[in-house]
């Protein structure tokens, strides 16, 4: 069976796309490791700032970019009261 074709201009099938691939990734995953990019990673990507990686049971990494395009690391934010920011550094 073939799947539906997507129209990703559509705000609402774009969201519920991206949301299917996230969960495919993300959801039921454990997080074994958390740590910050190396400057090696990150050198390798082209930046200048390391940001936090989480590591995956799966082996997958995640890590934030500043946007969509990979053009510098990014800054995780929390509802953790006393640290809610976890910054690049």
């Amino acid at each position: 069976m073939a799947k539906k074709k997507v129209d990703l201009s559509d705000p609402v099938q774009r969201e519920a796309y991206w949301t299917e691939i996230a969960s495919k990734q993300l959801l039921g995953r454990k997080i074994v490791a958390v740590r910050y990019m190396t400057p090696k990673e990150a050198h390798g990507s082209g930046w200048g700032a390391r940001c936090v990686v989480l590591q995956l049971d799966d082996g997958n990494l995640v890590f934030p970019s500043m946007d969509d395009e990979g053009n510098g690391a990014g800054t995780l934010f929390t509802n953790d009261k006393d640290h809610s920011v976890l910054p690049v550094l």
